[in-house]
């Protein structure tokens, strides 16, 4: 728990999702689709190399473990998310398969929702996020 007041200095935290009342701020930028003809763009992204995978272990540890394997992107985290769509387009795809569509300037807050982010547009999205930490109820 932050006390303040605080010298400023982040909490330390060994992964990239914070622990239970642990925070995090930051953005993110996913490419625009990979162009599959010259007349259309697909939703697909390029598949990341050895080497994409081994940077983003060092930098975001504890983010590739959430991944699912079978459905690239798709994720949950123990998380309350405040998402901001800065500059282009995406498409959140949740849970039961619905898709929503966000444009620069939308808004989203998920609370531990499994979902995935799909850019299928020829320009870049820029996210900023703040994830605040959360202890996940088991419901039996």
């Amino acid at each position: 728990m932050v006390a303040l007041p605080c010298d400023g200095a982040p909490p330390p935290q060994p992964n990239f999702f914070p622990p239970r009342n642990g925070f995090r701020f930051g953005m993110f930028t996913l490419p625009p689709a990979i162009s599959t003809s010259a007349k259309r763009t697909s939703s697909r992204q390029a598949p990341p190399t050895p080497a994409m995978l081994e940077e983003m272990k060092q930098k975001l540890p504890g983010a590739l473990e959430v991944l699912e394997a079978d459905h690239p992107g798709m994720h949950t985290t123990d998380t309350v998310d405040f998402d901001i769509v800065v500059f282009g387009e995406v498409v959140m795809e949740l849970d039961d398969g619905a898709e929503v569509v966000l444009k620069a300037g939308d808004c989203v807050i998920q609370n531990g929702t499994r979902h995935a982010w799909h850019n299928r547009s020829s320009e870049r999205c820029v996210i900023a996020f703040s994830l605040v930490g959360a202890e996940r109820k088991r419901t039996t």
